[in-house]
């Protein structure tokens, strides 16, 4: 297994006979630690002085004549992986599939832990079942693993050079509520679901708060898809009061060791319908984003997106709202990591986002926060018209526009479509599938990072400045 490496202290727990005491014994090729506890209430617990990457270590605990040993234990990161089914999607059904899995053995630092699919209506101790424990990867292991989860810890360690813990936790077709716990939901007056598969928080119960004491580096989260047809409205607060729950939680739960602000990363919606007019996949995307249109933000300190959607899969067999390239999406992941949760310097992880808007009569001016690559459109641009300020939402009249002319910094889109009145608002990529795979018309200046879709109003812009003449 991979236990997480210093500078925290990994949390080891078991079973035992009450008030028996427990040696707890970490034996490797230059480092030994031994630590004594007493049973209480059945269980023991023990927090290892922290220990470098590396290994591999044995791991003993004895009580009276008994004892159990973890062998082949390494010290590293560890990323818990979590969601629905595009985070569940695995390693057989991406491209390249054969490929990728051949790989597999060249990355014995690379580990997978696979929590098994239970549900339980009251907080859980311990998991119900694993679905597969701590192992060496082989192909056969992999292949049943997170394709999302096992791509970034392997990129990760490409970058690293050290040990990374992947721990998968998600089942298909969830929304947030069920991975959420009840002060979490208590945050965004959420109405209690007593029964069925949307129940909340049956599966925070059973699949995450028994996870809780592990010391982890970080999570990653691939969801949101249920969300768009069922409380909809509330993600942009579900989402994010789940991730400071989630922080408190683990923070406690392993001591003090998990950080109380562990780094966040996220992917946020692909695509699902071609042709869809429906606001739903649009929506989720920005409330995935606290309405910010980016992140990290004031409300999602700490939290890195991969944007995905620019990567849809007209022909995926398991259904287009399953695409099978998971290598970018997991790759865009890396680079948010690296930015944030290791603060490595200069690595571009955010795509172009609006920071000065002018409009005239004419045209609208959209300047944004890093140069920008830019294909002409007539219809990824739209604006929506009017005298008042008010604002303009999902559901007002929008007019597409084409985009007239760019330089390194600058959009300049059509106003004329508006007539007399003014540009009120401007939304960019507002639709389920706005372009084709790695096609969308702006991308930062190394065609790498799609730009990510935003609505802004000129009435109530915080992030930037809007400018009319």
């Amino acid at each position: 297994m991979v236990l997480q490496k210093s500078p925290e202290r990994a949390v080891l727990w078991g079973y035992g006979p009450e008030g028996a005491q427990v040696t707890v014994s970490l034996l490797g090729l230059f480092k030994r630690q031994a630590s004594l506890v007493i049973v209480t209430n059945g269980i023991w617990q023990v927090t290892l002085d922290p220990v470098a990457a590396g290994g591999p270590y044995n791991v003993t605990a004895k009580v009276q004549n008994d004892s159990a040993t973890l062998t082949d234990v390494l010290f590293g990161d560890i990323w818990m992986c979590g969601g629905q089914s595009n985070m569940c999607f695995n390693m057989t059904q991406i491209f390249n599939a054969t490929e990728e899995l051949s790989v597999v053995a060249k990355y014995p630092y690379v580990r997978p832990f696979m929590v098994a699919l239970n549900t339980s209506g009251i907080e859980l101790m311990d998991l119900i079942e694993v679905e597969i424990p701590w192992s060496v990867p082989t192909a056969s292991v992999v292949e049943e693993f997170s394709a999302v989860c096992w791509l970034f810890g392997r990129y990760m360690y490409d970058t690293l050079k050290y040990p990374i813990g992947l721990v998968e936790s998600c089942w298909g077709g969830t929304p947030v509520e069920v991975w959420s716990s009840s002060r979490a939901l208590k945050q965004c007056q959420e109405v209690p679901v007593v029964d069925g598969p949307k129940k909340n928080s049956i599966l925070w119960n059973s699949m995450i708060h028994p996870l809780l004491n592990m010391t982890i580096k970080g999570a990653l989260w691939y969801q949101g898809e249920a969300n768009a047809e069922y409380n909809q409205d509330k993600y942009n607060c579900s989402f994010p009061a789940m991730i400071d729950d989630w922080r408190m939680a683990f923070h406690q739960g392993s001591g003090g060791q998990t950080a109380p602000d562990f780094p966040f990363g996220f992917v946020q919606l692909s695509t699902y319908i071609k042709t869809s007019k429906d606001d739903g996949f649009p929506n989720i995307r920005w409330h995935q984003t606290a309405d910010f249109g980016f992140v990290p933000n004031l409300r999602m300190k700490k939290t890195f997106m991969a944007v995905a959607l620019d990567l849809p899969d007209a022909t995926s067999p398991y259904g287009t709202i399953h695409p099978r390239d998971k290598q970018d999406v997991a790759y865009r992941l890396t680079l948010g990591a690296r930015a944030v949760a290791y603060e490595e310097e200069n690595v571009p992880f955010l795509g172009p986002f609006p920071k000065e808007i002018a409009s005239t009569q004419m045209y609208v001016n959209i300047t944004y926060d890093q140069a920008v690559s830019v294909t002409s459109s007539k219809d990824i641009f739209e604006v929506c018209c009017s005298d008042i300020w008010a604002p303009c939402g999902p559901k007002s009249l929008w007019l597409q526009t084409p985009i007239v002319g760019w330089n390194l910094t600058t959009i300049q889109v059509s106003a004329a479509v508006c007539q007399s009145s003014e540009v009120a608002a401007v939304r960019y990529a507002w639709r389920d599938w706005p372009c084709e795979f790695k096609a969308c018309p702006v991308y930062s200046a190394s065609w790498i990072l799609p730009a990510p879709p935003f609505i802004i109003n000129r009435s109530s812009w915080k992030g930037g400045v809007w400018k009319s003449y």
